[in-house]
């Protein structure tokens, strides 16, 4: 997301435009060491590049190719891939050539879509961590009741709400720019002077959404820990069919089939020794106890990795975020030009985080690409 600019004329112009009142002078760099410095760059930022590409394309091919993977909550994590995959293959390989030389030739109309596309993609990325998180508050705080409501239907609409709001903050500066179409362009950046637009679109794109996502996962958190904590323990008495049955009410990932309730309540009620009706009724208790152990060790980790996503992504969001903010409400403040070019592919680098982070901590996700990988291997 490009909002400011940088340049690495910086270096060359503080280092040879020295203060009258110093009396020592630095030598400036030679154009072989920017040279080199400009290609080590380049070299960089194309394999985070590359890599966010095939990362978030592997995603979605594993998702489209895999039937156990076509559910509601999986739909998001593929539209989410698919927005990175936008990010990775219309806005990053532009941005390279932009950061690298800072000089802008590709006219204002590139210019125009490169920034509404950067501004769009990284928004709707940042947007689609909420409806995921949304979802899976849904899941796991209301679950019978969102079991019912959680269709494809409902995950395209959220996801076109997504877009709707991303859009919405990408298209105003579009109509304050076309003022200057006919002067030579030798920047692309968002003009930061329209201060409430920068307010909006800050708190629309990052501040807010931050602030749900916080909610949500504290919310998730103090869920899931009740959950494990209402596990019966592994030693001590016996549960009984009904009472296992009966705190296992309300879990999305812990319930048992019709056959299981069938096979339990066919062997209580009909004829058989006691020994033998006790016995089938100690089996069934000890497998709801193994489905349950299994639904804590998943809500742990489910949890844990929505909170590693969360992480994640205040991490490469917040700094950019807060240094535009405080450069439009600021105009004596000054941040290093180059240091803003890192906060700003550090933004980036969070749309190849999130499909490692989900490939990683998904064992579903970690089968399915497995299968996929040995697939085109014996093909």
């Amino acid at each position: 997301m490009e909002l400011n600019n940088s340049s690495l004329d910086y270096f060359t112009s503080n280092l040879t435009n020295t203060p009258a009142t110093t009396t020592t002078t630095v030598p400036p760099w030679s154009e072989s060491s920017l040279l080199a410095l400009q290609v080590s760059l380049s070299v960089l930022l194309a394999v985070v590049t590359l890599a966010s590409a095939l990362s978030n394309a592997f995603v979605i091919a594993t998702i489209f190719l895999t039937r156990k993977l076509h559910t509601p909550a999986n739909f998001l994590i593929g539209s989410l891939a698919v927005t990175d995959l936008l990010v990775s293959i219309l806005v990053m390989p532009i941005s390279i050539v932009y950061t690298v030389t800072k000089t802008w030739s590709l006219g204002q109309i590139v210019c125009d879509i490169w920034l509404s596309s950067d501004i769009t993609f990284c928004t709707a990325s940042i947007l689609h961590l909420c409806v995921i998180a949304l979802d899976r508050y849904w899941a796991i705080t209301d679950a019978l009741e969102y079991s019912k409501r959680r269709t494809m239907g409902r995950a395209g609409v959220m996801v076109g709400v997504v877009w709707v709001i991303s859009i919405s903050i990408s298209m105003p500066p579009l109509f304050w720019r076309q003022a200057k179409a006919h002067e030579e362009l030798k920047e692309c950046v968002v003009n930061t002077d329209q201060l409430s637009y920068t307010l909006y679109s800050t708190f629309g794109a990052f501040y807010v959404p931050t602030i749900l996502l916080v909610i949500l996962y504290g919310r998730i958190y103090v869920a899931a820990r009740s959950r494990i904590f209402k596990m019966p323990a592994s030693s001590g008495k016996r549960f009984t069919t009904a009472q296992l049955i009966q705190t296992s009410a309300g879990s999305s990932l812990c319930s048992l089939n019709s056959a299981s309730h069938q096979e339990g309540h066919h062997h209580s009620t009909g004829g058989g020794s006691p020994l033998l009706v006790n016995s089938v009724k100690v089996k069934l208790a000890d497998s709801v106890l193994e489905r349950k152990r299994l639904c804590a060790a998943r809500e742990r980790k489910a949890t844990k990795t929505l909170g590693i996503i969360l992480g994640a992504f205040i991490v490469c969001w917040l700094p950019f975020f807060v240094d535009t903010l405080v450069m439009a409400m600021c105009e004596e403040c000054w941040f290093d030009p180059v240091l803003f070019d890192i906060f700003t592919w550090l933004g980036y680098l969070n749309s190849l985080i999130n499909p490692i982070i989900y490939t990683a901590f998904n064992d579903e996700f970690k089968q399915a690409f497995q299968k996929l990988i040995k697939f085109r291997r014996c093909s």
